[in-house]
């Protein structure tokens, strides 16, 4: 499977939205509707590989600060998926 490694930058959220957010059962973020901004992509062909790769992103002086994170995505590869089921 495919991994997709991205080093993001985190939206600071005012106190008001998060209590807002808090108070009405909803997230205060929500990655499918507005996304992080993107700092950094990479593409990994295996788990261990896309590990490796975000313990480096990691080392970065903006995610070590708390202003940026690293998130490690799995990419659904249907090129290896057979018709019996996902990935069986």
């Amino acid at each position: 499977m495919r991994f997709l490694i991205v080093r993001t930058s985190i939206r600071a959220a005012a106190d008001a939205d998060i209590t807002a957010a808090w108070a009405g059962g909803r997230r205060l973020r929500d990655e499918t509707a507005r996304p992080e901004p993107r700092c950094q992509v990479v593409h990994a062909e295996d788990r261990d590989a896309a590990l490796v790769l975000a313990r480096a992103l990691s080392t970065v002086g903006a995610v070590r600060a708390g202003k940026q994170r690293v998130k490690v995505l799995p990419l659904d590869d249907s090129r290896r998926a057979r018709p019996d089921g996902p990935g069986t």
